[in-house]
């Protein structure tokens, strides 16, 4: 029996809710070869693929990231768990930003961790704050998701039938959270340009 489309979205948004961040707990204490960490991203990010076919983070990834700064090289072809924080973080951003705006965010991120000073704060206190964030606030995401996929609903009662009533009320959906998307991507990129004119500012 085929889905209505209400099914089917919930269906989808069910399977959203099964995507999980990587728990601070999870990642070793101890240093992993470039195999050991594409087995671990994979292993723990697997319902973020589209299709079975998709790569969390290959290794060409993982050895461009380290050619263009934004993760210091391994020491002994062995990778800490501080390059596992930011290999997490890198993953998530890829999916979002350009490569000049994550190397503009990164930069100063690396710059101030791998600098060999002792530091009140470091990457697991920060990937630990953000990861507790991020937890709390998959619910109202959830619940906002919802709400939008029912405003969505309804919009075209003079759609010559249910198929296509359906079809533009999906399509309304897609343009609602691409246009949120779309506001988000735009605050993250004035933010990042807007540090790097602070950094700029600074050493001037």
């Amino acid at each position: 029996m085929e889905q209505s489309n209400e099914e089917s979205i919930m269906d989808i948004i069910r399977k959203l809710n099964e995507i999980n961040y990587i728990n601070p707990e999870d990642i070793p204490n101890i240093e992993l070869y470039m195999d050991q960490v594409t087995t671990f991203m994979d292993a723990h990010l697997a319902a973020c693929k589209r299709t079975d076919e998709d790569k969390i983070l290959t290794k060409t990834m993982i050895n461009n990231y380290t050619k263009n700064d934004f993760l210091p090289p391994p020491v002994k072809k062995k990778y800490s768990k501080e390059h596992m924080f930011l290999l997490i973080f890198l993953y998530y951003f890829k999916n979002v930003l350009s490569i000049n705006d994550i190397q503009k965010i990164f930069t100063p991120l690396t710059d101030m961790f791998f600098d060999n000073r002792s530091r009140d704060v470091s990457l697991e206190d920060i990937y630990r704050a953000i990861f507790k964030m991020e937890r709390i606030q998959t619910d109202n995401l959830t619940k906002d998701i919802v709400r939008r996929f029912k405003a969505s609903q309804g919009l075209f009662p003079n759609a010559k039938d249910e198929k296509e009533a359906d079809f533009l009320s999906r399509f309304a959906f897609i343009c609602l959270l691409s246009f949120d998307a779309y506001l988000k991507k735009q605050l993250v990129e004035r933010m990042i340009d807007e540090t790097l004119s602070s950094d700029t500012g600074k050493d001037k």
